[in-house]
């Protein structure tokens, strides 16, 4: 069985789970240990506390190999997500790395990955370099997919200039990318790139600047509840044109927090967020039930989100790849650890509540346009974008 320790403080890189290698030590079951680090307190801490909370949902054995998480809070800092990268990796011994839950300190972790050869599924979306393709795969869907729907929508919309406000970290400068690579080339002009700090509490100057300027559209390229931030000064300062919100938006906390200025986004989304509103054919309308169904029976009606189905849709990679791996190494051997990461390339069609993973040495994203649905919010609440 999981087991994750009771004990919690709000410093960053607390473990709620137990160390050690006891269980390889005296002979007993197979065991694997996964290392996970997410922002549980800090600015991104809407996006790491679900991926914590799925973590008691998940199974406990897979093909006869104990699965024994140890989960540790990086409070969204990239050196503290670096942290507990290494301590996974030298200390505990982890066949599989997690995390983290926002694009920075995925970056970091990817890091350590690459150099301790530990196969890892971040949390956010990331650059894959070449030298990092090996050990990394991404569970949210790439940028770029989700960024070609919006974009597509802006077009059929007729929209030629935007306004674009995000994080003035990576995240933000992923999207200003992919605005580049493909709302440019289909005439769309930027005409505003606003940035702030996730932990910022006003964007009232750069709102103004966007307002005065009157885009026919806004993008938000922000995450967590720092996304609500533009939404409220945007509508509050008089701008009655379409906003456009990433994926790393799409929590009941925007909802919560935004309120009224929350109605009318058009969102990006993973299809988990309203698997009730797909169609019965879709692939990925299953998984995400079972995963809605056993999140919100545990943490109650409208908890859902999408960063805590990835943990969800890691497990089940990880369900299809252990029943491979063990019969090529044990647990704890970088031979295992190889071994997952070459079945993650041989497993086709791995059905999950946001996608359909196919992962290749060099896509190491895995999925297609069944990965991402439009979604709005219609009298405080989520409805699809026909």
């Amino acid at each position: 069985m999981i087991t994750l320790s009771r004990r919690s403080t709000l410093l960053g890189g607390t473990a709620l789970g137990l160390s050690g290698l006891c269980g390889r030590a005296f002979g007993q079951a197979a065991e694997m240990t996964v290392g996970i680090t997410i922002s549980i307190t800090g600015p991104a801490a809407a996006l790491g506390i679900p991926i914590r909370n799925s973590v008691e949902l998940m199974p406990t054995e897979i093909a006869g190999v104990k699965i024994r998480p140890i989960v540790l809070d990086d409070a969204g800092d990239p050196t503290a997500a670096t942290t507990n990268a290494r301590r996974f990796a030298t200390q505990d011994k982890v066949d599989v790395l997690m995390g983290s839950s926002t694009t920075p300190p995925g970056i970091a972790v990817s890091n350590v990955a690459a150099e301790a050869q530990i196969p890892h599924f971040s949390f956010a979306p990331i650059p894959v370099p070449p030298e990092r393709q090996k050990w990394s795969v991404v569970m949210p869907q790439p940028v770029a997919l989700m960024a070609k729907a919006l974009f597509e929508h802006m077009k059929k919309n007729n929209v030629k200039t935007v306004a674009m406000i995000g994080f003035s970290d990576s995240w933000g400068d992923l999207w200003l990318r992919e605005f580049k690579a493909q709302a440019e080339p289909g005439g769309m002009q930027l005409v505003a790139d606003e940035r702030y700090a996730r932990a910022d509490t006003s964007v009232a100057g750069q709102a103004l600047k966007i307002v005065s300027l009157r885009p026919q559209a806004v993008l938000v390229a922000a995450s967590g509840t720092g996304a609500a931030l533009p939404q409220i000064a945007l509508r509050e300062r008089g701008y009655q044109g379409p906003i456009y919100q990433t994926h790393g938006a799409v929590t009941r906390d925007f909802i919560r927090i935004a309120g009224r200025s929350a109605e009318g986004v058009i969102m990006a989304s993973g299809p988990v967020i309203a698997p009730e509103l797909l169609p019965a054919g879709a692939a990925t309308k299953a998984p995400g039930l079972a995963y809605v169904t056993a999140y919100e029976g545990k943490y109650g009606q409208h908890t859902r989100t999408q960063f805590g189905a990835h943990i969800f849709d890691a497990y089940k990679v990880l369900e299809r790849v252990v029943p491979v791996a063990i019969k090529a190494a044990r647990p704890g051997t970088q031979e295992f650890r190889e071994a997952i990461r070459k079945a993650m390339l041989t497993e086709k069609d791995i059905l999950a509540s946001q996608g359909v993973f196919n992962f290749t040495e060099t896509d190491r994203y895995g999925v297609d346009d069944r990965a991402r649905i439009l979604i709005t919010v219609k009298d405080g609440n989520w409805a699809l974008v026909n």
